[in-house]
């Protein structure tokens, strides 16, 4: 929908309600990047942690910049060339003051809304190539990523005369290919052009602080309803739903992951309930405002299964996605985009209706269709870019950084003192000289 201007303010008009809900979402929502650090800083070695933290905190800064000044403009503006992308119209959010309405909501709220799922986008990346990037190349890939990749699908998908949502018909509610397909077909492009790690398939590399990984997951579990529900733009009985499709289908999600655990290996484990509740969350996103709650149920118990399974496709495959990117948020999103096209309500959707409902095999492939699209646009250009900055910059941290730990190599920093002192720090130091300054000083 486009923004309605002052001029035009007698034919829209701002609903507290609405908006207030949407500022909470758009926090919540916020939030969900924070809570990605927590979540991969858990799942990598002592190391690296805090370059795992870092790579998910600029992408707030680094998105922010970009979106401001073109990005959003480009996404939701007025569609410019056969709904591949929008036009600079509104670049620098020009012409959106306080009193410009989108829909029933502030155009500069849904604008920082629509802000908030850009950035989560870009972070998840980064999971796929933990351990093992150039933090300087990071912060370049970030910003050109999100304007060639981000911004067109979003387009494609919710912007106005998008060829996916408006000429094909593929339904999305809050965001299974800009956010999830997007960012997952981006990670295996990225995580191919760097290559595995070093001890890649020879040495242990487990999680070292499962307690954080859980912290990091509910975080994400709570801003998810931000993301899910605030994507109904108002406070209606459809965020209602799309509230409860979230909780259900992250539930069934995280028992559905268990299940093939405790069958499999025998051992139900806190990192498979915290993956399979993501997981289950993935899948529901593009679907909680398109199925009933017997279909979130059905979706978050697929997505559970399946990607628990799927995470396991790097070693046979030999690509080294480090924190399962691909296997979570593109398998999931796969997963959670395709089965509307079973499941679609029409009571949800305000009309067209899934394959079980009577809408035939239609929905299905034009859910497929959308879904192939995303997929091979993302990767192919992330492929491109990647290897574009490989050339020109270097996308690898060197070896010795890689072996020692990105942590101390580059940010002259460590997330505890015993990963670089061994035992502690040196008889006598002073407790409050900065972790950094203790390293130094002990060489």
């Amino acid at each position: 929908m486009e923004s309605v201007t002052p001029a035009a303010a007698h034919t829209a008009h701002i609903d507290t309600g609405d908006t207030a809900w949407l500022l909470a979402a758009t926090a919540l929502v916020l939030l969900m990047t924070p809570g990605l650090a927590l979540f991969y800083g858990g799942m990598v070695r002592t190391k690296s942690v805090l370059n795992m933290l870092m790579m998910s905190f600029v992408s707030i800064a680094l998105v922010t910049v970009v979106w401001l000044a073109c990005g959003y403009s480009l996404a939701f503006g007025g569609d410019v060339a056969d709904g591949l992308i929008g036009g600079l119209h509104q670049a620098g959010l020009a012409g959106l003051g306080p009193s410009s309405v989108h829909g029933t909501v502030p155009t500069l709220l849904f604008a920082t809304f629509q802000l908030t799922f850009a950035i989560i986008t870009a972070a998840l990346i980064s999971g796929a190539i933990a351990d093992r990037a150039k933090f300087g190349a990071w912060l370049v890939f970030v910003p050109v990523w999100a304007l060639l990749v981000y911004v067109p699908v979003a387009h494609w998908v919710w912007g106005p005369g998008g060829w996916i949502g408006h000429d094909l018909g593929a339904l999305d509610f809050a965001g299974g290919l800009p956010v999830e397909i997007t960012s997952g077909a981006s990670g295996l492009a990225l995580c191919l052009v760097l290559g595995p790690r070093l001890g890649f398939k020879k040495d242990a590399m487990r999680p070292h602080n499962l307690p954080m990984v859980m912290l990091g997951a509910g975080l994400l579990w709570f801003g998810w309803f931000g993301f899910n529900a605030g994507s109904a733009m108002g406070a209606t009985g459809l965020a209602a739903a799309a509230f409860l499709n979230t909780l259900a289908a992250g539930c069934t999600g995280l028992l559905g992951w268990l299940f093939v655990e405790h069958r499999r290996d025998g051992h139900p484990t806190t990192l498979g309930a915290a993956s399979g509740a993501v997981a289950g969350l993935v899948a529901i996103t593009p679907s909680c405002g398109t199925v009933s709650l017997l279909g979130a149920l059905v979706v978050g118990l697929a997505a559970g299964v399946v990607c628990s399974y799927a995470v396991s496709w790097k070693f046979r495959l030999d690509y080294d996605d480090s924190l399962d990117v691909v296997g979570v948020h593109l398998v999931g999103g796969v997963i959670g985009t395709l089965l509307i096209g079973l499941f679609a309500e029409k009571a949800m959707t305000g009309g067209p209706e899934g394959l079980l409902y009577g809408g035939g095999l239609a929905p299905l492939g034009r859910q497929l269709l959308a879904v192939a699209a995303v997929a091979v646009y993302a990767f192919a250009a992330t492929y491109g870019l990647g290897r574009l900055l490989d050339k020109v910059m270097g996308l690898r941290a060197g070896e010795e950084q890689e072996h020692t730990g990105l942590d101390l190599t580059v940010h002259a920093e460590t997330a505890y003192d015993h990963g670089v002192l061994g035992h502690g720090a040196p008889v006598g130091a002073s407790p409050f000289v900065p972790t950094a300054q203790k390293v130094h000083t002990q060489a």
